[in-house]
């Protein structure tokens, strides 16, 4: 294996590029010892590999020049964001018919937040756009308990101190208050767990209903909920602009 550590791009990123896994389910499969290289066990993460290596998993014969594609989906309420569950729940995967290829969800929405979902076998366009240092925004819809002050606003928009750190700034706007509930617009540059949900319980406004509108420079309009489309290659390009310096 000497010959390919030195040279070429790291086995998880070649697994990601080619559709297999993402770069983190990569990383388990190296670690598992289930992925060769040139007929030979690799376990180490720091491997590489060359444009003419020979790579399996599971003793299958990876192909690593693959037709990239890029999903947008409307995810309903009650879809995990994963390719599996071993509880059997169902995710985003069982809303999609056979496309081809295996696609992999860009970042997470929680089980019972709907909304604006990516999906691609792009790993490195993946990594672009979930890297926190790219920002690419992302805007929700969020119905919450109460009604949030100024001063509760103006904490949102400033950064939230959560156990994990202070988030971001952030972009608030109240779109309509009603008894007992408020409807905000919030846009977010991070992709924290379950963040939107953490930063309105911190500032005493919980959840009622959350959904994301937007993912950098595309929104939902045309699809309704639980339906789907594939992405054009100007959308593409922009969401490439969008994780890049231009687009912050």
């Amino acid at each position: 294996m000497s010959s390919t550590q030195q040279e070429g791009i790291r086995l998880q990123k070649a697994l990601a590029d080619a559709g297999v896994a993402s770069r983190r389910a990569g990383e388990e499969l190296i670690r598992a010892g289930r992925v060769r290289v040139n007929g030979e066990v690799v376990n180490q993460l720091g491997s590489r590999v060359s444009e003419g290596d020979r790579i399996e998993v599971d003793g299958r014969p990876v192909r690593r020049e693959i037709e990239p594609v890029y999903v947008l989906l409307n995810k309903p309420r009650g879809f995990l964001t994963t390719t599996s569950d071993p509880e059997g729940r169902r995710t985003v995967l069982d809303i999609l018919p056979e496309l081809g290829a295996r696609v992999y969800p860009v970042g997470r929405l929680d089980y019972d937040t709907e909304g604006l979902l990516l999906l691609t076998n792009d790993g490195e366009l993946t990594n672009l756009l979930t890297h926190p240092r790219h920002g690419v925004p992302k805007t929700y819809l969020a119905e919450v308990e109460g009604s949030p002050s100024p001063a509760a606003l103006e904490t949102l928009a400033r950064g939230v101190k959560l156990e994990d750190g202070y988030t971001a700034p952030a972009r608030i706007r109240v779109q309509r208050r009603d008894e007992g509930r408020t409807t905000l617009s919030l846009t977010i540059t991070e992709g924290r767990n379950r963040q939107v949900r953490r930063m309105l319980e911190v500032v005493g406004h919980p959840v009622l209903f959350l959904k994301r509108t937007r993912f950098g420079p595309l929104d939902l309009r045309g699809v309704k909920l639980g339906q789907w489309r594939f992405l054009g290659a100007d959308e593409v390009e922009r969401l490439r602009r969008a994780a890049g310096p231009r687009g912050r």
